[in-house]
């Protein structure tokens, strides 16, 4: 896999080198990059060569970063957090939940800097004052029958892009520094968790659902009725609730 980095000792984050990140943050090892295609890119090939569980690759900007399906996310330079962290899960039970319980970890994470609390979006989007914030990207590795490693990506709006109606940020003077110190044990502690959701994670992600009890269009025609305990999207339609593992999510009067 290819990617276009430019790195070296220079390379800051708001004046924190990585060995100070790897301090801050109580990590094994970051790789902090002034510019890259995408973080999720130099995770996979460095994680192919090894990479500890609990490595950390951040760039101050990204020039291809990427969302579900094959989207860009626009990554401008010092205005987000982009970031993916590698793990090694010994028990596979709980990927088929991580990008949800990622995205709930990261939502009360980022509450203390918003001025409400941070919604969520099946299957993967942060929201603030409903612009959308950010975005979660889990890919993991296979080997035979065994995962190999899971690369975790997560890009949040510090600054709101500018020129982006639907797009949002973090409260005024939010350092990105914060932010990471919230953030990456969240991530960690959800990467860690196995098995389906719990009662509690269900309720959690009701409670901060941007959809539930909308008209939607995709991936069916009715109205979002929640998830499942192992992250199935519930549509209402006319005669029956019906779970869908797949598709994007699209609301009628986002139409």
């Amino acid at each position: 896999m290819g990617c276009s980095t430019r790195a070296g000792s220079a390379a800051r984050f708001d004046g924190a080198t990585a060995e100070a990140l790897e301090r801050l943050l109580d990590l094994p090892r970051v790789e902090l990059l002034d510019s890259t295609t995408s973080t999720l890119d130099v995770a996979h090939r460095i994680a192919s060569e090894g990479a500890a569980a609990g490595t950390l690759v951040i760039a101050n900007e990204q020039t291809a970063g990427r969302g579900r399906g094959g989207k860009s996310w626009q990554s401008s330079p010092g205005a987000g957090i982009w970031l993916t962290l590698i793990e090694r899960p010994a028990d596979s039970s709980g990927l088929g939940v991580l990008s949800l319980r990622v995205g709930l970890a990261a939502a009360e994470a980022l509450d203390r800097f918003a001025s409400e609390p941070i919604r969520l979006k099946w299957p993967n989007d942060l929201y603030a004052d409903s612009g959308k914030l950010g975005g979660v990207l889990v890919e993991a590795r296979w080997r035979e029958q065994s995962v190999e490693w899971v690369a975790i990506g997560l890009g949040v709006n510090v600054k709101a892009p500018p020129g982006l109606a639907n797009a949002a940020g973090l409260e005024p003077d939010t350092e990105r520094l914060e932010v990471l110190a919230e953030l990456v044990p969240a991530l960690r502690a959800a990467t860690g968790a196995a098995g389906p959701l719990t009662p509690g994670e269900r309720e959690e992600f009701n409670a901060r659902d941007l959809a539930r009890g909308k008209a939607c269009i995709e991936p069916a025609v009715g109205r979002v009725a929640g998830i499942t305990p192992t992250g199935e999207l519930l549509v209402a339609l006319a005669d029956s609730v019906v779970p869908f593992r797949s598709g994007s999510l699209v609301l009628r009067d986002a139409q």
